[in-house]
């Protein structure tokens, strides 16, 4: 077989040890922070409606503009595989009735986007995001916030960066957006193509284009902030005097938007020095969705699973992970097999990891087959074993051996296991 046809697709990768055991570290983490707080997981499909993502993310956006994987089925049904995790989320708790009131739910997963790839960042990621629901409150805000960099400090990050802003009201999205057209359009020919584009269409993307020119023009604008109403920025201030009483440092970015339409008062993103000019590792923010004619409000966030692990790397490069010591059996014979088959079920019932040849191979063979494994102990039972009523015992790393009985032997190797 060709070496391409053994490779994942671009933009995807497998996961293995020793990689995957930073993976499960920080997501037992995870779940134990999470658990302080109060959130239980859903676990939501991969593929979903398009209609749910155009809706709820807007039609405008980058996302479903460019990078969603979109397709029809075979009933005519037009499926979207998910690029992120809020929409599935909240399509799951609007299902619930009113059991959703005050949901606190958070999910791990894949997500889909066909971008470019880039450090961190693939065309499948993984994000694992939290979904408070309930109207707004700034004491939510600031305490999902306050979740958000526990997790990463549990994690041990600590050059992460809060950078935090407001979107304001629903209300006051129009009058924002022609305001900021109208002072844009004398410049359009001097912004990207991408920006050339929103001007027609979510103007407010051209604040987060990370185009050069386009960062200098939008620097010499007047923050977002001017354009919005005094009760957005009211909120906005008692978000800011609630993370500052928590003793949470942060930045006040005026033009910062995040890229969705769904979000409406506080949005925030937390950056890392690892990253690179595409330095955001986390984003979130307060929203209203409306799915199945029902408006669901709450705040949450989402972590770029590669994203945190390229950031982690740089500040805490990992240490092989710690294996319980390895047992292999060797047996010669047919009733030593039978006797090895059910000492090697004994031992994993009692959690210590032990294998065997299956195949009855020689007693040299096996010997090969558990050096390759990296065995520490062997146990052998033979004829002369059989005899006896006992069992072998060799350590590979010093060739001492012991013969033993039965109940000596797994005292033995539960003392290995502790």
């Amino acid at each position: 077989m060709a070496s391409e046809e053994l490779q994942p697709l671009q933009g995807m990768a497998d996961l293995a040890m020793p990689e995957i055991a930073r993976w499960q570290r920080i997501e037992s983490q995870a779940r134990a922070v999470l658990n302080c707080y109060g959130f239980t997981e859903a676990r939501t499909p991969i593929l979903e409606r398009y209609d749910l993502f155009v809706r709820s993310l807007g039609d405008e956006t980058d996302v479903v503009q460019k990078e969603m994987y979109h397709f029809e089925d075979r009933g005519g049904r037009q499926l979207a595989l998910r690029p992120e995790g809020t929409a599935g989320v909240i399509r799951y708790i609007a299902s619930r009735g009113q059991d959703a009131q005050d949901a606190r739910v958070y999910y791990i997963g894949s997500m889909f986007r066909s971008e470019r790839p880039q450090a961190g960042r693939r065309r499948q990621f993984h994000q694992l995001g939290v979904e408070a629901i309930g109207a707004a409150q700034a004491a939510v805000d600031a305490e999902v916030i306050a979740l958000h960099l526990h997790l990463l400090r549990a994690w041990g990050l600590s050059q992460c960066r809060l950078n935090i802003n407001t979107r304001g009201l629903a209300s006051d999205r129009v009058a924002a957006q022609e305001q900021l057209r109208a002072l844009l359009l004398p410049r359009r020919e001097d912004l990207c193509a991408d920006c050339q584009r929103r001007l027609d269409g979510n103007v407010l993307r051209v604040l987060d284009c990370k185009n050069p020119k386009c960062a200098a023009i939008v620097a010499e604008l007047p923050p977002l902030t001017s354009f919005m109403s005094v009760e957005a920025r009211a909120y906005l201030d008692e978000v800011c005097h609630i993370l500052k009483s928590l003793d949470l440092p942060f930045v006040l970015r005026p033009n910062l938007v995040r890229g969705l339409d769904y979000y409406q008062h506080t949005v925030w993103e937390i950056t890392h020095p690892a990253l690179g000019a595409q330095d955001a590792i986390a984003g979130g923010g307060r929203y209203s969705l409306n799915i199945g004619g029902r408006a669901i409000e709450g705040v949450g966030f989402a972590i770029g699973l590669e994203r945190a692990i390229v950031a982690l790397d740089a500040e805490q490069p990992e240490a092989p992970p710690e294996r319980l010591p390895l047992v292999w059996l060797v047996a010669q014979g047919d009733q030593a097999f039978d006797d090895s088959l059910r000492l090697l079920q004994s031992l994993r019932w009692r959690g210590i990891p032990s294998q065997m040849c299956l195949d009855r191979r020689s007693m040299k063979a096996q010997f090969r087959a558990a050096d390759r494994a990296k065995a520490s102990l062997v146990v052998i039972r033979g004829d002369a074993e059989m005899e006896k009523g006992i069992f072998l015992l060799k350590d590979l790393s010093n060739g001492a051996q012991s013969e033993l009985e039965m109940p000596e032997l797994l005292e033995r190797l539960l003392q290995v296991k502790a």
